[in-house]
């Protein structure tokens, strides 16, 4: 059973003490491909070293996180840029807006993505969006600018039925994470209606935990959690979830 996490922190410090033994456990849960996000400059050098001392494991995406679009945000995307020229990457990511912590930026995270996706269309590569509490800014960029060549994930998916059909009618498949195990997270009571070729899963690690370790430092072996989550909402085994959920990603990753 191999199982993908499309969206991990692995290089975050919260795993500073443990980074090693954290991915023997997920790689013994099944979990073999791991996909890293950029946040901004300041995490590019752990990524490198990260992906140094687990090259068949870990695949990482370059990009600049919405709620690090502040006044120095065009440096950012210089750097960006600069990165991108240099090797390959395997998506864009994570980009989108963020409107709950803040939204004195707003203007700057929608040019921050929409440059982003611009980049993404030159170099034939996936988005991985963030969105939070900004559904509408984001589809308005998306269908701006949507063409054949525009493709990716919905990262930590978190919105209503009829977002979510949306957000697949602009070619994008759903990360599903550890939201679909709370009690309140609301997205398992339609999941079922959503054919499973258009979902792929994540852990987002250290973040969003799935019960029941809620509330605890996130890790990309408990993605079998997530997996078991499925089979049970979807009523076919995990090992099933694990295929085409893997598969889905080699669609968007090209990997």
């Amino acid at each position: 059973m191999i199982l993908t996490d499309t969206h991990t922190h692995l290089y975050s410090d919260e795993f500073d003490t443990d980074r090693n033994a954290m991915m023997q456990r997920a790689i013994a849960a099944g979990v073999s491909r791991f996909f890293v996000p950029a946040i901004d400059s300041s995490c590019t050098a752990s990524m490198y070293e990260l992906e140094k001392n687990y090259p068949d494991n870990v695949f990482l995406m370059m990009g600049l996180h919405p709620t690090y679009v502040k006044d120095n945000y065009q440096e950012e995307l210089q750097h960006v840029e600069q990165e991108l020229s240099k090797r390959k990457f395997y998506a864009i990511g994570e980009i989108g807006i963020d409107l709950y912590w803040d939204k004195t930026h707003l203007r700057e995270q929608q040019q921050a993505f929409r440059h982003q996706i611009r980049l993404a269309k030159q170099y034939k590569l996936p988005i991985i969006i963030h969105c939070r509490e900004a559904f509408d800014e984001i589809f308005e960029v998306l269908q701006a600018e949507q063409s054949p060549e525009l493709f990716g994930i919905f990262h930590c998916f978190t919105g209503t039925y009829e977002q979510a059909l949306k957000a697949i009618s602009l070619n994008m498949k759903l990360g599903i994470g550890g939201v679909v195990t709370f009690k309140n997270g609301k997205i398992d009571q339609f999941l079922h209606q959503i054919d499973l070729r258009h979902i792929v899963l994540e852990t987002d690690s250290p973040y969003l935990a799935p019960n029941p370790y809620r509330g605890q430092r996130n890790e990309s072996g408990y993605l079998l959690g997530v997996a078991n989550k499925l089979a049970e909402i979807y009523q076919i085994p995990t090992a099933e979830i694990a295929r085409i959920t893997t598969e889905n990603s080699r669609q968007v990753f090209g990997i």
